[in-house]
């Protein structure tokens, strides 16, 4: 896709022909003004995927990881399945939590919804260093069917791709690996931190992966900086 071929954002915005009952002139100006911004954002979207795409072959996997799924022990190479990628979760529920992290609950909630759809396209594992029994427990709380939950059995692999922080607690970290010609490599993660965000903002990344964002990026009052998922909703 190239700028070139491309009808002027402004252009295609104002070919619209969707109306709001009872919507003033002030609103419709203002509405096309930004939905050509959310042309720009859906292209740059693009832009930036087909750089990831684009990325040189990444580094070997050569560790000695070994995981602990439902079915028992499994290697790195067994996460694949049958798949030529594979996509990592680890989700902040390691052994000095009594409970996992609500935030990475909530992404893997809505996850546990899409995990069939996503399998086909590539393999899906959800991995911390908490034993396979624990995270089946909690999983069976939440209601969660479709997740491949893996527990890491010697911490390498949460060590080495950025599942443990400098003073040993859990991070939340987002990989993907590829399998070519009978080499794993890894190909991309999620790199934005609290070194990398903008001020005023919590530490999110590019694109978000939590839905429960999407929509709430939606409403007038915007993201709440007091707001934060809860493992619980008392029921009225």
């Amino acid at each position: 896709m190239t700028n070139r071929s491309l009808v002027p954002a402004a252009e295609l915005a104002a070919r619209s022909a969707l109306r709001v009952p009872n919507e003033s002139a002030a609103y419709r100006k203002a509405r096309t003004a930004l939905l050509a911004e959310e042309i720009e954002l859906r292209r740059h979207i693009e832009r930036v995927a087909e750089m990831r795409r684009a990325l040189p072959p990444g580094g070997e996997v050569r560790g000695d990881y070994r995981f602990v799924g439902v079915d028992g022990p499994v290697d790195f190479a067994g996460l694949f399945g049958d798949q030529p990628s594979l996509v990592t979760y680890s989700w902040m529920f390691g052994p000095q939590r009594d409970r996992p992290c609500p935030m990475c609950t909530s992404l893997l909630s809505a996850w546990d919804g899409e995990a069939r759809d996503i399998e086909q396209n590539t393999a899906l594992g959800v991995i911390s260093r908490s034993p396979i029994e624990r995270m089946v427990a909690f999983a069976k709380e939440r209601g969660w069917r479709h997740l491949k939950l893996y527990s890491d059995a010697n911490g390498n692999f949460s060590r080495d791709y950025f599942a443990i922080g400098e003073n040993g607690g859990d991070e939340p970290a987002f990989n993907v690996f590829t399998r070519r010609d009978g080499t794993i490599r890894h190909f991309w993660s999620g790199e934005m931190d609290g070194k990398t965000m903008d001020p005023g903002q919590d530490p999110r990344g590019a694109p978000d992966l939590m839905p429960l964002w999407t929509v709430i990026d939606c409403l007038p009052q915007g993201r709440s900086p007091d707001w934060y998922p809860s493992l619980d909703y008392a029921k009225g």
